[in-house]
């Protein structure tokens, strides 16, 4: 059967290699850190405080190891009532530059999903952060010779979605997006007529968490792990094909 989508993206971070774990290993080092310096808090008590200076930076700073250097550092000053040293920050940036280096890990069976689909679709990589560390980690994962692009935004809205695809002349119907994120890689998606596969990850940022909407699930197949990707896309080719054959049954009735 000939593929019913024209465009199939994944996202990066915690879809194709592991990344939420960093970010954990960082608090843990920022929370070592906060200790030396007479700041006592527990993982949940930093969890919750980290967490709130990066929702307020969002709009500022968007996603990615430099916007939560930035957190970090706020949180810091905010924690410490402006005590915090130099050099005690200088820790901090230490720490995002170690983030931004460290090795690429995939998941099992990512390397032979994407290049099973990369033989049969066009594919390209749609991921938030920093331009340049989600480049690079493309690079180093050996991924890139499967992706006809990459696409690094700021945000996953509705209208990002929809203004990269009219960048590809592509169909909203006719795309499929693949990843971890309801909040970010599923929600927008479904929101301008497209398609998504929901990939878990046993590790992921709170703030990605979202309720899928009743009329949304049609559009969406939840998969364990990335070994049910190609099962879930025949799924979605034939919801698509059904969903075609109702609406022109539905205008020849009209």
């Amino acid at each position: 059967m000939a593929s019913t989508f024209d465009l199939i993206a994944f996202d990066g971070d915690d879809t194709l290699w592991h990344n939420e774990r960093s970010y954990r290993d960082g608090r843990e080092r920022f929370r070592q850190l906060l200790a030396r310096t007479g700041v006592e808090l527990d993982a949940d008590a930093l969890e919750a405080a980290v967490n709130r200076t990066e929702l307020e930076n969002l709009d500022y700073f968007g996603y990615g190891v430099s916007s939560f250097a930035l957190s970090l550092i706020e949180t810091a000053v905010d924690l410490t009532e402006g005590r915090i040293r130099g050099g005690d920050l200088r820790e901090v940036t230490r720490l995002a530059k170690d983030m931004i280096s460290e090795g690429v890990e995939l998941f099992d069976g990512v390397r032979d999903v994407v290049a099973d689909l990369a033989a049969s679709h066009a594919l390209i990589l749609i991921t938030k952060g920093d331009l340049l560390h989600q480049t690079s980690k493309l690079e180093r994962s050996g991924l890139s010779v499967s992706f006809l692009a990459v696409e690094v935004v700021s945000r996953k809205t509705p209208a990002v979605h929809a203004s990269l695809l009219a960048g590809h002349g592509v169909d909203p119907n006719r795309f499929l997006m693949i990843g971890n994120s309801i909040r970010s890689d599923v929600l927008p998606v479904v929101e301008i007529g497209s398609w998504a596969i929901h990939v878990p990850a046993a590790l992921s940022w709170s703030h990605e968490d979202a309720d899928v909407p009743a009329h949304a699930r049609c559009r969406i197949v939840e998969v364990a792990s990335v070994s049910g990707i190609r099962r879930a896309l025949e799924t979605l080719e034939h919801q698509r094909d059904d969903a075609r054959q109702d609406r022109l049954r539905e205008s020849f009735s009209g």
